[in-house]
């Protein structure tokens, strides 16, 4: 079974036989760095998306785009601007 289509069937094979000789801890390692990564770019795009936003509406702005708006709205409450509109 081929995963990638533009990937040699041997060559694929290699890199999963490669992949599969890395200690799981140094595969737990690099999922982490992977994962910070993430929030990295996120964080980014949240900072030139919304330039005058204070660092906690940021920091909710992230629990929105990892937990979904709803549950962060629970987690958190609501945004700023949506207690303003509602009050």
């Amino acid at each position: 079974m081929s995963y990638y289509s533009d990937t040699d069937p041997k060559i694929e094979k290699l890199q999963f036989d490669l992949v599969r000789q890395i200690p799981t801890s140094k595969k737990l390692m690099m999922v982490a760095s992977l994962n910070q990564a993430v929030l990295e770019l996120t964080w980014s795009g949240l900072r030139a998306q919304y330039p005058h936003e204070s660092t906690t509406g940021l920091r909710r702005r992230l629990a929105d785009r990892i937990l979904g708006p709803e549950l962060a709205r629970k987690v958190y409450g609501p945004h700023k601007e949506e207690e303003t509109h509602a009050g």
